[in-house]
């Protein structure tokens, strides 16, 4: 197999309202991109646009994007995984690469939530469970991802108390980050006073605190062929491993009690083709939409051990200085989730990591950086294993 590297990343700002089109917001994660890896639309060989539908009025916005961007007539492709959509994204463009069908790819991610109403978006991610036999009854994302929370709690003894210390460093890098929707700190004692709007119940034993936003956002990640990538990049990082799976769309196939399995498959794909295990990874990103979702991360990917995870984060080991940082730039939880954005922007995150060029929240020397993304309720998993 012969090497892909990423040689470009960008990101808009996060944002819950942003005035312009949806072109004119993909291009800003795009642009920023083609910056960082100074190339030309003559550069790229395709693109593969990433969001997930009905969030916006635009059939097919790949077409629209490229002929906006200067990228026709290079193929392009639309590619949807409800929240993982860019990392499948990215996915694609390694098989596109690796391949020898393209040199460069560059994959587009964005979604501008804020075309509907809350109560619509609401109902559109209820949509991704199946339409016949569960979003019916009125399913939403956090009453699914409460039940995940009620699980743990029920085997592992775990707390809200400890779901509040994931929001707290949530919090913590968040105020780092200028491109972040949330940049304000959170206390544990926010989340347990009942008078704190943060405190205030979703489905319990959620809280406000414990559940990201929606926003407006875009991200665009450039992958490269070897030869291209040593052409045009002084450092490249390099895909060392690509895992997915899938789940049972309805929880009635779904074994609460070992969090998302999807994720655990994807992990033992990445960690195989990389070569590597849990303890090699030296920094992360992962899906943290729920605080719940973090404490299950830590247990999929084998960083903690299955009931344990609440003890990574008593410890701070999670922290930037810790013995494996998750989430440093705020994760979800304070940059906002533009669902078809995500998964670039953490990819984003772990580039700038391993390039030493993460600024405020560097990590001391990382070597290898792994980015987990979960689309829906775990129905799909993809995890992403990069290294200098």
């Amino acid at each position: 197999m012969g090497k892909v590297a990423i040689i470009g990343v960008g990101q808009s700002a996060f944002v819950r309202q942003y005035p312009g089109s949806i072109r004119e917001l993909a291009f800003e994660g795009f642009k920023d991109a083609m910056k960082d890896a100074q190339i030309t639309t003559k550069d790229i060989g395709a693109s593969v646009v990433c969001s997930a539908p009905e969030y916006d009025k635009q059939r097919s916005p790949a077409g629209v994007f490229a002929e906006y961007m200067g990228l026709n007539p290079q193929p392009t492709f639309y590619v949807e995984s409800l929240c993982s959509s860019s990392s499948t994204g990215v996915r694609l463009a390694y098989s596109l690469v690796e391949s020898g069908l393209h040199d460069v790819v560059a994959v587009i991610g964005f979604q501008k939530m804020s075309e509907i109403s809350s109560a619509e978006t609401q109902e559109r991610m209820g949509r991704g469970a199946d339409i016949q036999w569960e979003s019916p009854f009125g399913t939403m994302m956090p009453a699914y991802y409460a039940m995940y929370a009620r699980a743990h709690m029920e085997k592992y003894g775990t707390t809200p108390d400890d779901l509040s210390l994931i929001r707290v460093k949530a919090s913590t890098y968040g105020q780092l980050n200028e491109k972040a929707v949330y940049r304000k700190p959170v206390t544990s004692e926010m989340l347990s006073d009942p008078e704190n709007r943060m405190a205030g119940p979703v489905s319990s034993p959620l809280r406000v605190g414990d559940c990201c936003a929606n926003a407006d956002g875009s991200s665009c990640i450039i992958v490269a062929n070897e030869e291209k990538a040593k052409a045009f990049c002084k450092k490249p990082v390099w895909i060392m491993g690509v895992g997915a799976a899938t789940a049972s769309v309805n929880l009635t196939g779904r074994d609460l009690f070992t969090g998302l399995k999807a994720a655990t498959q994807a992990a033992d794909q990445a960690y195989k083709m990389a070569g590597i295990t849990a303890k090699d990874v030296d920094v992360a990103e992962v899906h943290d939409c729920f605080t719940i979702a973090e404490m299950m991360a830590y247990e999929n990917l084998g960083f903690a051990e299955p009931g344990e995870g609440k003890e990574l984060i008593q410890s701070k080991e999670t922290y930037k200085e810790g013995s494996i940082p998750v989430n440093v730039d705020g994760g979800l939880l304070s940059k906002g989730h533009p669902i078809g954005a995500t998964g670039g922007s953490q990819i984003r995150t772990i580039v700038l990591q391993l390039r030493d060029e993460a600024g405020d929240i560097q990590v001391k020397d990382p070597q290898i950086g792994l980015v987990h993304n979960i689309g829906g309720v775990g129905i799909y998993g993809n995890v992403t294993v990069l290294g200098r």
